[in-house]
């Protein structure tokens, strides 16, 4: 389904969250979105086309469907590779492609429609509009979830779990079916209209609300009021014969293996198949700012809200750039609007300018998000070759005294997937200084980066058309700073580093009781330990280290196939459930045992390392327990 933000948590990704390894790696890596490389230009669509097929080429990737826009009308549109490779069917201007999260947008273009005829309005409350949906919100009575919780992702709900990815519905449920396949998913962790965290749940919801205000099936609605209208002809919601006469095949990286189609169990998320050709027209209408073939379709005044975020605290503040309804945007030297999208072996992005009156979309039959912003990149630096360059920014004195309480570390609030918290607060981790004119954040990994000021409260990098950092004036829930939708709070100097330590001194404990463990076992089996007593002091904190490290091992193998290996209850996932509640019992259990035999005739050295190992892997387990990840039943 989604790609929020530029490298913000893909949804191969959010398929992916839960798994130990995966989530810490992501944390680190999507910190801050990467700095592109410097792209090749290309001076024609010819040039273009032609690196575009390297990238193909190179990445074992079939196939792509590419449409470049203007104001005017299309100025390339081209299928560029194979839509099965099998059958040596190549990718046509016609072919069509999932878009995944691409989709959302017409639920809230469809909002704003309903709101532009007064049947319907951003500031409705979910529990007036639809009694009958479940959801949980302790905070219902002061702050009730709005419809426009639902579009900017400002619920406070998890993302879908992962056993809502794995269904597969053939044939396909109804909307209000999905909706009640796993409403416990559907729990705002903080207040709605707070911070942003994006929820695949959140549209679908206000789609069903649309579905009560119209007496129409979702799909039907957008069909009338949308696909039509924008000449998307061959669009659709559905896996039907048509679709599939059109439909490329979709690949796993190594450019072979088929992935099956994937029944979305709420259509509206992200179920739509398009060609190039419809979403040249769907870029159009943004271009034009709401008409389309010389039609209004919506007031400008209704794309340019589509376009601003409203309801988190930086967006509250002024703070203009974020996620807006179902649509975000992407600062780089200039500002782009749009949004991404990803199934299994499906990858799209969409971007335009409205300012100047360009934008592309581009697809993918594979899941590589790296050769999606390989030819992203080549599209950008296509369509902003020929335009003026963007004005030099003013960069206006630093508010020392407004940084100066905004100093120190913080660590990420809004995970997408709360069991991830249990890694993205550590490894996510943020330390700000001040500079003479500006400040810098860094994380674990990577040299900090340097942002100076616009406002008071709000930064952008130097190369940025725009700020992407905002000093939360709001203190209600501490200091708190957002940088590209992820919200920080600052926490006291000292923590980070017990955290840093904690983890240290537990990969060295446990490194060290396997390594123990190759020398004592042999010698216990041939050697001159036969006759030792108590070995099972040694051999708990083994036990339990290697139970994690199978956790970190299984993690990492079924990431390949995640959603179908850990959201159905298959060996992975039972396995996974199984170690995770081994490792805390070894842990407890060999702590227990530790110093129970504190007295006996063992090894000083050798009890001490066994008790002070069982003892920080108890510690662990505790804190992984608190999180829901001993003993998770990914499939539940």
């Amino acid at each position: 389904m989604p790609r929020p933000f530029p490298l913000w948590f893909s949804a191969r990704d959010c398929r992916r969250v839960g798994l130990f390894a995966a989530l810490f790696a992501l944390t680190v890596s999507t910190a801050f979105p990467e700095s592109p490389a410097k792209p090749v230009i290309p001076k024609t669509t010819a040039e273009l086309r032609l690196e575009i097929e390297k990238v193909l080429k190179k990445t074992h990737t079939p196939g792509a469907g590419v449409a470049i826009v203007k104001r005017s009308g299309p100025e390339w549109i081209a299928g560029i590779g194979l839509a099965d490779v099998e059958a040596n069917q190549p990718v046509t201007p016609d072919t069509l492609f999932r878009i995944g999260s691409t989709s959302k947008a017409f639920v809230s273009l469809s909002v704003l429609k309903l709101q532009q005829e007064g049947k319907l309005s951003l500031q409705d409350t979910l529990k007036s509009r639809a009694p009958d949906l479940e959801f949980t919100n302790p905070w219902e009575a002061t702050d009730p979830i709005r419809i426009v919780n639902l579009l900017e992702h400002t619920t406070g709900w998890d993302d879908i779990a992962l056993r809502e990815y794995a269904y597969n519905p053939d044939p396909e449920v109804t909307l209000k079916e999905g909706l009640d396949y796993n409403p416990k998913s559907r729990t705002s962790r903080w207040k709605p209209g707070t911070r942003f965290s994006y929820a695949n749940s959140g549209p679908p919801a206000a789609a069903y609300v649309i579905e009560k205000v119209t007496g129409q099936r979702f799909e039907d609605y957008v069909q009338q009021n949308w696909f039509k209208p924008l000449g998307m002809t061959t669009a659709s919601y559905f896996d039907t014969p048509e679709v599939r006469s059109r439909l490329t095949k979709l690949y796993r990286p190594d450019g072979k293996t088929v992935i099956p189609y994937w029944h979305i169990l709420m259509r509206p998320a992200g179920s739509i198949n398009a060609s190039a050709k419809d979403m040249a027209n769907y870029v159009q209408f943004y271009l034009n700012r709401g008409s389309f073939g010389g039609v209004e379709l919506l007031p400008p005044a209704a794309i340019a809200r589509m376009e601003e975020p409203t309801s988190t605290y930086a967006a509250r503040e002024g703070l203009k750039q974020g996620y807006g309804l179902s649509n975000y945007t992407t600062v780089r030297a200039r500002v782009f609007h749009g949004h991404n999208g990803g199934v299994d072996g499906g990858l799209t992005e969409l971007a335009y300018l409205p300012d100047d009156g360009v934008g592309f979309v581009v697809m993918i039959n594979s899941g590589n998000g790296g050769v999606l912003g390989q030819i992203e990149t080549l599209i950008r630096a296509y369509i902003t070759a020929t335009l003026p360059k963007p004005a030099v920014l003013p960069v206006p004195p630093v508010a020392a005294k407004v940084v100066a309480g905004y100093v120190g570390w913080y660590e990420p609030i809004s995970p997408r997937i709360q069991r991830s918290q249990a890694f993205a607060r550590i490894a996510g981790l943020m330390k700000m200084n001040a500079l003479p004119n500006g400040l810098s954040l860094g994380g674990l990994v990577g040299p900090p980066r340097d942002y100076v000021p616009v406002t008071d409260r709000f930064f952008r990098r130097p190369a940025e058309a725009a700020p992407t950092l905002a000093l939360i004036a709001d203190q209600s829930e501490g200091t708190l700073i957002e940088s590209y939708g992820q919200t920080y709070r600052r926490v006291s100097a000292w923590l980070p580093w017990v955290e840093f330590g904690m983890c240290a001194l537990t990969g060295l404990l446990m490194l060290t009781s396997v390594g123990f463990a190759l020398v004592w076992m042999p010698r216990k089996l041939f050697g001159d330990l036969r006759s030792v007593q108590y070995l099972s002091v040694r051999a708990m904190p083994v036990l339990a280290s290697l139970s994690l490290a199978g956790v970190q091992l299984l993690t990492i193998l079924a990431a390949s196939d995640a959603i179908q290996r850990l959201g159905n209850m298959t060996p992975w996932s039972v396995g996974l459930c199984g170690l995770t509640l081994a490792f805390a019992v070894f842990a407890i259990l060999g702590l227990v045992l530790a110093v129970h035999h504190r007295n006996r005739p063992i090894h000083r050295l050798v009890w001490w390392h066994a008790f002070a190992t069982s003892l920080v892997l108890t510690v662990v387990a505790v804190y992984l327990d608190y999180w829901g990840i001993i003993g998770w039943r990914t499939w539940a």
